[in-house]
């Protein structure tokens, strides 16, 4: 939430490394553990279509275009979602704000496991998406109550990896529901395990007080408050929603269309697709938790946020990028899916290291509305990608041609978007910049 400038300000304040972790620190990442389940059936929820998305339309009787309705129908008030979302954070307690979302979630999925029609099915998946929109800036917002600047981006990789996870999982799990039962089956499994996931959370969640009444009496760079327009438009907010544009663009494809992909692009059976599906996730989970790791350890040893956060997230999306343009064109084949699969954990590291430099940026009390408006903004590139992907690939020559140009198109976008990153992303200034203008502008009126 704020950044530390001077790292060796307070060198008392930190716990030594071979003294046993306290209660605080306990709970701390017990609340991590259940945002990363929490994570886990957001994503699943996402996928499922991408899983069942060839029975469905075999079912429904549509076609591509008319599935990437479907697909794109779940993004269509997302970013809707997330803004509101951020407003309720400052009127609604955060964890109560997520348990009611992930209730919606739950409710939202059960009308699948009657014979619903195209109509219900986009109602149904607006739903979810709308429900949904908040939910990553709930659990980093909620999460960074309960650690310090410094300590903030092992954790926030460690959340963002249960977004793989949930595919991992997902994945192989949902394609046995839906080969051995049906799709509709599978919905209404993950109804029954979003509300225990749900009521898990009610035992567990709570915030800390890191970054709140702590950071403050600790004297934090950034002021509390700024007008509204200046917390959103500094350069590294700017830079890492395009960013997470670009990334959220690559991953909402990948959620929606990469089994139809596999299956009709390149000629997969039905099982080996959906267990090909988890392997970019499986690949995500890994790199985003290592680059935690690496991102924390960089942060330790007094390298700058603006290095640690936003240049290695960057260059991360960067290499996704090229990759992507790499296995775009290619046939079926291991060099194929290893591409793939490296390309798609690069981009998650990527989002994954960059995301906790959000809250060095943000005002205390206004981070909850930075992070939704991050996320409403990158929520922008679900519902475009999808759409557009749909369309390509139906007024193709053949679904592959198809397929290779809406990809190469998404890779040319990774790359971009890490290039803006790599030039807006700096912490240090702009926390330097929103403390300069408080200190100017006592008397400003207040956002």
């Amino acid at each position: 939430m704020t950044v530390d400038v001077d790292r060796t300000a307070d060198p008392g304040s930190r716990r030594p490394a071979e003294q046993p972790a306290s209660p605080a620190g306990r709970r701390a990442w017990l609340v991590v553990w259940v945002l990363v389940l929490v994570l886990v059936m957001n994503y699943a929820d996402k996928i499922i279509t991408n899983i069942a998305g060839p029975a469905i339309m075999k079912d429904l009787g549509i076609g591509e275009a008319r599935f990437g309705v479907i697909q794109a129908s779940f993004f269509a008030l997302f970013a809707v979602g997330g803004i509101l979302g951020g407003w309720l954070m400052t009127r609604v307690r955060p964890w109560i704000l997520l348990l009611i979302t992930m209730v919606i979630w739950s409710v939202s999925l059960l009308p699948m496991g009657w014979q619903v029609g195209f109509g219900t099915m986009v109602a149904m998946r607006v739903v979810l998406g709308f429900a949904e929109g908040p939910t990553t800036a709930l659990a980093m917002y909620i999460a960074h109550t309960w650690f310090p600047p410094e300590k903030r981006a092992l954790p926030s990789s460690v959340i963002i990896a249960g977004a793989s996870l949930g595919a991992v999982i997902g994945a192989p799990t949902l394609t046995w529901i839906v080969a051995d039962y049906s799709w509709r089956a599978a919905f209404v499994a993950l109804a029954v395990a979003g509300a225990v996931v749900a009521g898990i959370w009610l035992a567990v969640g709570r915030e800390g007080d890191q970054g709140g009444s702590a950071a403050r009496a600790a004297g934090s760079v950034l002021p509390p408050r700024v007008p509204l327009r200046i917390a959103l438009t500094t350069g590294s907010v700017i830079g890492i929603s395009l960013m997470f544009f670009a990334a959220y663009a690559s991953t909402a494809l990948k959620m929606t269309w990469l089994k139809p992909y596999l299956e009709q692009g390149l000629g997969y059976g039905d099982r080996a697709a959906g267990n090909l599906t988890a392997l970019p996730y499986l690949g995500g989970t890994v790199a985003v938790i290592a680059i935690g790791f690496v991102s924390a350890a960089l942060t330790r040893r007094g390298v700058s946020n603006r290095a640690s956060r936003g240049i290695l997230g960057a260059s991360l999306l960067i290499g996704s990028g090229v990759l992507h343009l790499a296995w775009a064109p290619l046939d079926a084949g291991p060099l194929h899916m290893t591409l793939l699969v490296l390309s798609a954990s690069l981009g998650s590291a990527g989002y994954g290291a960059a995301f906790a430099a959000i809250s060095d940026v943000a005002p205390v009390e206004q981070r909850g509305v930075v992070l939704s408006a991050v996320t409403a903004f990158y929520g922008l590139g679900g519902v475009l990608a999808p759409l557009v992907l749909g369309g390509i690939v139906e007024s193709a020559s053949s679904k592959a041609a198809g397929y290779t140009t809406g990809f190469t198109l998404v890779g040319a976008l990774l790359v971009v978007g890490g290039i803006a990153g790599m030039l807006l992303i700096n912490p240090e200034r702009d926390a330097a910049k929103l403390a300069a203008f408080a200190a100017a502008e006592p008397e400003r009126p207040e956002a």
